[in-house]
This record gives C-alpha cells, structure tokens and sequence, in this order.
C-alpha cells in the first residue's frame, strides 16, 4: 500500500516463478505469465533463460507468429540469431536488446549461435492497446554500445533501455505504454532510488544477489518477482553482496485482454481471425 509520507512503493506481491520450457524444449524460468502472476498490465509475460548447458537451449526458438503485442528480447550472455518474415535480421549478444512490435502480424525465429557455454537472458512480452494491435509490424534492435550507461552516486550503475535516470535516456522510443526497462547493478548495501509516474505498474526482478525493497523493507531474493504498489518513488537496497536487478515499469492499458498462444487480441472473434489469418499465410 502507499506510504503516505514519502510514496514510496510497496511490495504488493512476490512471484518466484515456475520452471518451464518454450520454443523447441528452451528451458525457462517464467516470472510473469504463470500461476502466482498471470499478468501486471500491460506486461503479459517475463521469462528468465539461463544455462551452461546446451542441451537445455540448443533447439531455440524457430519460426513461430505474434500478433497484437510487442516482444522484448535482453542479452546477457551468449548469442542469439532473430530473423523474421519482414526482412529484418540481428545478432543479440550480451548486453543487445530486441523490441519487435508484432502488430497485424509477424512470424519470426530466435536461434542460438553457440552449442554449449552459458546462454542468458530475458524475455519480456509487453501488450499493445486495441487501437494500435494491428499496426504495423516495427522493430528495434541496438547494440550494447548503444545501450547509455548512467553512473549515479554510491556506485550504482544503470544501464538505460527505455526510460530516463539522471539525464540518460534509454534508446527504445515511440512505445505506447512510454515503459521504463532498466538494469540496475548495486554494489554489496547499495541503494537505489528513482521516481516514476504515480499511474504505471511496476515490477523488479533481482538476478544476481538479493535487495530489500520499499520502507518498509521486503526481502526479495534472487529469482523473485516483486510487483509493487501505487506511490511514486522506487526504492531498494542490496544484501551483502552485490545485486542487480531489473526494474520495469509502463501504462497499464486497463483493457480486455483474450490470449491463445502468440496472439493477444481483445476480443474471441479477433483471436479467431488471427489464427484464420496466420493459416491463410497473411502475416
């Protein structure tokens, strides 16, 4: 609930995520999507893939549609191959991020370069409201050089996707739900702190280390989704080692949402026609 005094948001609910698999046999750690958080409007899905082992990557993700939302794909180690129907193509490699608007419609594939080795990163599923889900298909691609580092006080360092902090600006732009998408590195009792748009939803998600968010404080360990409440300002502090943390926010759109599979629509009948549509080869 919100702190009166300060607005600061409070953990409203912890998701520690459920292994499962996607694509060809991809092994996953599924955060948003599953059955303690079905969804935090406009997020409809965060899957962490992480492995040494190629056995639990190599199959990848081949040619499948999206329709009606947007995908976000964020390296941290290894290298992934995306090539799609609209002719765009890209190597994701550690620190690069995807965001591919789906749209009317997109078949696309998401292949490993490497047979062994470790395999990491994060995939983000981010609903498009009902007037632009069948836009155009877009997509955004930046290398890591592309993604600014912001050096705040304390030596915390964030490196910027989408969203401002301390004069950086992210590069992903022209987004409906205007998310802020962050990687927030703490040393060892580190502390973060920054304001976001009161009327957003608001997850973070520490993968290394553990923090305590909020005052006061919720311990959320590696692993672990917290989803917070209303207020303005975000706030947490690492554990005894250092910590980092993805931190999301976005509009929430506060409409009916239909999914099957790949497409998120907002009505049966628009679900209907997707699938109509991607049979017929019209995506």
């Amino acid at each position: 609930m919100l702190d009166q005094a300060n607005g600061t948001r409070q953990v409203q609910t912890l998701s520690r995520g459920e292994a499962t698999s996607d694509g060809a046999g991809v092994k996953l750690h599924r955060v948003i999507g599953n059955r303690a958080l079905g969804e935090l409007d406009p997020f409809l899905l965060l899957d962490e893939f992480r492995s040494e082992d190629g056995a639990d990557y190599i199959g990848g993700f081949p040619d499948h549609p999206h329709r009606g939302f947007e995908t976000v794909t964020y390296m941290l180690a290894g290298r992934m191959r995306h090539a799609d129907n609209k002719g765009h193509s890209g190597l994701l490699r550690p620190g690069s991020v995807q965001w591919m608007t789906a749209g009317r419609g997109i078949v696309h594939s998401e292949m490993p370069e490497q047979e062994e080795g470790l395999m990491w990163g994060f995939q983000l599923w981010v609903n498009l409201p009902a007037k632009d889900k069948m836009t155009a298909p877009r997509y955004q691609e930046f290398d890591p050089a592309d993604v600014p580092l912001a050096e705040l006080p304390g030596g915390v360092r964030v490196r910027v996707i989408a969203g401002t902090i301390a004069g950086v600006t992210g590069p992903v732009n022209g987004i409906a739900t205007m998310p802020t998408l962050m990687d927030v590195e703490l040393p060892a009792g580190g502390t973060f702190a920054h304001d976001l748009p009161a009327g957003h939803n608001v997850f973070v998600y520490p993968f290394e280390g553990d923090v305590s968010v909020g005052d006061p404080a919720v311990a959320v360990p590696r692993g672990t989704l917290a989803a917070l409440g209303p207020g303005t300002r975000v706030s947490f502090v690492a554990g005894s080692a250092p910590s980092r943390v993805l931190l999301a926010a976005a509009q929430p759109l506060d409409e009916q949402i239909v999914r099957y599979g790949p497409f998120v629509m907002n009505t049966p009948d628009q679900i209907r026609a997707a699938i109509a549509d991607f049979q017929a080869g019209r995506f």
